[in-house]
């Protein structure tokens, strides 16, 4: 790409990035959108997303956030995809991205990239990446046609995948630490309700075992630490998420987490850069909450802009 200069960068391409992107090119700033893969985020690899707000019917992941795309695109939105985010550095009107393909600059920032699956960490897991590990259902799910299969997680994430991999699965057996799920109601309602899934309470993976690939957990009892082995044909790994900002690290204050801190406007330590999405400390991990974000930070942005042009309307 081109080095030069924008209005804006925005950084990720999921609800909150796109989302940021159709206002600020509605604002008619030249605004760029990096990604290192293609845009989406994470919902893209989403089965179906049913409280999106305006879609009674279930809508696919991919599907919403392609229109998202399209959407931002017929405003003007330019999306530069591949190209991850290498670093940034504050240049006073400027912040310069320094990116896989050069570097260019920007009055303002949108920092949106979301976050990745965290790593369970246990004996086996990196050994088995790819053959039997998996951190997406939607992606690999197929490949367990009449297999069985572990879920490990509690959480809405881990909940609705495993129900999604009963469709191919002969039977899903979820593992949690806790006696009981945290997922909503509805999502625990379908999984407790469903014939085809096991669970097994108050119990960690301790070790993913295998010769080739994947052929069985031994788990751990959270109480009295006895151990049982299960035989699984895979395992789904849904323990947690972690931010992807370790390109920013030095230069935006972030959580012990990780997360980006931000005021109420959603700027962060650095003048003219804000954060929108899951990647913000605090943030609720919902799709809708993502475009919110992207909204508030997109508006804060433009301001910074226009107040640098003089053309600030107060």
């Amino acid at each position: 790409m081109e080095e030069r200069s924008f209005d804006a960068a925005i950084i990720g391409g999921g609800p909150a990035g796109l989302t940021a992107g159709i206002y600020l090119c509605r604002a008619r700033l030249d605004t760029v959108l990096i990604e290192k893969q293609g845009p989406g985020g994470a919902p893209a690899l989403t089965e179906k997303i049913e409280n999106y707000p305006g879609f009674p019917e279930p809508i696919s992941g991919f599907e919403l956030v392609d229109r998202m795309r399209r959407q931002a695109e017929g405003f003007g939105l330019k999306i530069n995809p591949y190209n991850p985010l290498e670093g940034l550095r504050d240049e006073g009107d400027y912040k310069v991205l320094k990116t896989a393909e050069g570097e260019m600059r920007a009055h303002a920032v949108v920092l949106a990239m979301g976050m990745r699956p965290a790593t369970l960490g246990v004996p086996g897991e990196d050994t088995f990446h790819g053959r039997g590990v998996s951190y997406c259902a939607t992606c690999d799910g197929a490949f367990f046609r009449d297999a069985v299969v572990a879920v490990v997680g509690g959480g809405n994430t881990a909940v609705e995948e495993a129900v999604f991999l009963t469709r191919f699965a002969s039977k899903v057996i979820l593992i949690h630490r806790r006696d009981r799920l945290r997922a909503g109601k509805i999502v625990q309602e379908r999984a407790l309700s469903n014939p085809k899934m096991e669970f097994k309470w108050k119990r960690t993976v301790k070790e993913i075992r295998g010769e080739q690939t994947v052929n069985g957990l031994l788990l751990a009892d959270v109480e009295d630490g006895s151990e049982e082995e299960i035989a699984v044909d895979g395992v789904f790994l849904y323990v947690g998420n972690v931010p992807n900002t370790e390109e920013i690290k030095g230069i935006i204050d972030l959580d012990d987490k990780g997360f980006v801190l931000t005021d109420d406007s959603l700027q962060t330590n650095v003048e003219g850069v804000f954060a929108a999405g899951d990647v913000r400390s605090g943030a609720v991990w919902q799709v809708a909450a993502a475009v919110g974000d992207g909204v508030r930070a997109a508006l804060r942005a433009q301001f910074h802009v226009d107040s640098l042009k003089g053309t600030a309307y107060i």
